[in-house]
């Protein structure tokens, strides 16, 4: 009888090696390589080697054609089908990804017991916690008496047994994917071979039955999920629920939708009874506003179609260091360089003796380029010491040559900005006019040096007038 042939997977990124290394060529992690049968590891199907059978034709068919149920399951909760496009597909595959402790478990219990409310039949397995524990958190959340499904269970195809009995569930709820495993592989639970094989069962499951399917998966120190990104690009959808533990909000974000957008985000606030919508996030990230300090500057930022309002905090204080601090959280720190460079290049504005610290309030977190307008205002604020306008915004992406660029969905920013009160705006040029409040109190820099004349001319009728 033939030897199987061993090989070596990474556990971190599902890299194949033919043999062991402490260091995996694909990942750079360490010690990360664990010996596996081909038998059962990655390469193979569920019946590889001698044994496996000859393939069959499968039916094709057209395009057109008639849809049995409707596209999308909605759960009645508005930030988690803004985040997910609509609702849950029927047939679709969604990995939810989070901190422990954040609220995972807590949102999907409210929203199995908002569709079981709703008549859907929704399915809750757990293969983290007991039934009785389950149960605990439904009677927090005041949602015990949904009729949701539930049980404990590890083993992939007992629970396919189980939701196959009686009529076809509309959700599945698997929490977590890591703890799943299938009799199909050899390995142990939470490994690549295993979370591959019991994700590639429950996905078939769902696409050849229509039931939505939502895994839950732990993530790492560095903020990605666990195991291997394969399961990533199995799944239709990968929503990431972020919160910082000093903050009292959560957000779910869209990193990956094959039925909508992927800019989307939801805004929860946990309080004792479970997760709360905030309709309106720009308040709850300016409640704490003091509008007078300055190095403070609020960026009208866009995630998705929503637009959200910010404040963004820098501090530069004199550095008694050779070599002085940047300190940044919530933003891009590759991007703070650019923009001090390019305020000491064609500004003529000097950090090279400061500390600067930036920080965006509330623990949010900025990815667009057009915030760059509100950062160097802050900056520049810090520096000489002035408070900015209390009632301004800012947004504007900054070139390395110091030009200020136009940003998509201006007038967007305007209108939330000018929901919430603000009637003055700093706004890159080009485009349609602002609209709105914003005709005779905004201002259109062509360059970042016009907006240093604008806000040192200020301090000097400040002096003046003092």
């Amino acid at each position: 009888m033939a030897k199987s042939r061993l090989q070596f997977i990474c556990q971190s990124c599902g890299a194949v090696h033919t043999r062991w290394a402490g260091k995996c060529d694909s990942c750079g992690e360490w010690n990360t390589l664990v010996e596996e049968g081909t038998s059962g590891g990655i390469g193979s199907g569920p019946q590889s080697g001698r044994n496996a059978r000859k393939g069959r034709a499968v039916a094709l068919t057209t395009l057109s054609g008639d849809i049995e149920d409707a596209p999308r399951i909605a759960s009645g909760i508005g930030e988690l089908d803004r985040a997910t496009g609509g609702g849950f597909v029927r047939g679709s595959a969604i990995l939810i990804g989070g901190d422990p402790g954040i609220g995972k478990s807590t949102l999907l219990t409210q929203a199995a017991a908002a569709l079981a409310e709703r008549g859907h039949r929704i399915v809750y397995v757990s293969g983290e916690e007991a039934v009785a524990q389950i149960r605990l958190r439904a009677q927090r959340l005041g949602v015990a008496n949904s009729p949701v499904e539930l049980a404990a269970e590890t083993n992939v195809e007992d629970i396919l047994a189980t939701v196959s009995d009686g009529k076809r569930p509309d959700l599945i709820i698997l929490d977590s994917i890591q703890t799943l495993w299938t009799d199909m592989a050899d390995s142990a639970p939470g490994t690549v071979t295993q979370v591959r094989a019991s994700a590639q069962a429950v996905i078939r499951y769902a696409k050849s039955t229509g039931a939505a399917v939502v895994l839950v998966g732990h993530v790492t120190k560095e903020g990605q999920i666990a195991g291997p990104r394969v399961v990533e690009h199995m799944v239709d959808a990968v929503l990431y629920f972020e919160g910082e533990g000093g903050h009292h909000y959560r957000i779910l974000r869209t990193v990956k939708n094959r039925f909508g957008p992927t800019d989307e985000i939801g805004v929860f606030e946990m309080s004792d009874k479970g997760l709360r919508e905030v309709s309106n996030p720009s308040e709850l990230f300016l409640g704490e506003r003091h509008a007078k300090a300055p190095g403070a500057a609020v960026f009208a930022g866009m995630e998705g179609t929503r637009p959200v309002l910010v404040e963004i905090q820098a501090l530069v204080a004199p550095s008694p260091l050779g070599t002085p601090r940047r300190a940044v959280v919530g933003w891009d720190s590759p991007r703070l360089a650019m923009i001090l460079a390019v305020l000491e290049a064609h500004c003529g504005v000097r950090f090279a003796t400061h500390d600067v610290y930036l920080n965006v309030a509330g623990g949010y977190r900025i990815s667009e380029p057009a915030a760059d307008l509100a950062v160097a205002a802050a900056l520049v604020s810090s520096l000489t010491g002035l408070a900015l306008p209390a009632d301004c915004v800012y947004f504007g992406e900054i070139s390395l040559s110091g030009a200020v660029r136009p940003v998509a969905h201006a007038q967007q920013r305007l209108k939330e900005a000018e929901k919430l009160g603000f009637g003055q705006a700093v706004l890159p040029l080009g485009g349609d006019e602002p609209a709105g409040g914003f005709g005779a109190g905004s201002f259109q820099p062509a360059t970042l040096t016009d907006l240093v004349v604008r806000i040192a001319g200020s301090l000097r009728k400040e002096r003046e007038d003092g």
